[in-house]
């Protein structure tokens, strides 16, 4: 995990094709907790950056332009130093079977779209425990 665990802000990979979501995303992020926010568009970018950021959580949409999301999760959980970082899945995908195989892919949890600041700041503070967000 990242060395932020103790003495630094957690760091947060967000990840969405949409400008616009990551933009709100990251302002939401930063304004209610002390996370640091990193984002990537495109399901490489983020396999990139969460390898080098090893970032303390990953916020992960699924329908992306080259990786889905599913690829990205399953693919982070093959690498040791990425292996046991918490992902959530932001998707718009809302059918059961879409959320089983979403979490068998590897995603800790779900949030559908659209959520409310209330559910993602809820989701967050469920899997950076270890952190004072606030």
């Amino acid at each position: 995990m990242n060395s932020s665990k103790f003495s630094e802000q957690p760091i947060v990979l967000a990840v969405d094709d949409s400008i616009d979501n990551l933009t709100l995303m990251e302002c939401q992020l930063e304004a209610v907790t002390s996370c640091a926010v990193v984002t990537a568009t495109t399901g490489q970018a983020a396999l990139q950056l969460a390898q080098h950021q090893l970032p303390d959580l990953i916020l992960l949409d699924i329908l992306l332009p080259d990786l889905s999301g599913i690829e990205v999760a399953r693919q982070l959980r093959q690498f040791a130093l990425t292996a046991k970082i918490p992902i959530v899945a932001l998707t718009a995908l809302a059918r059961d079977e879409d959320r089983d195989r979403i979490l068998s892919a590897g995603c800790n949890d779900y949030l559908s779209k659209p959520y409310d600041l209330d559910d993602l700041f809820e989701v967050v503070t469920r899997h950076l425990p270890q952190h004072s967000l606030l």
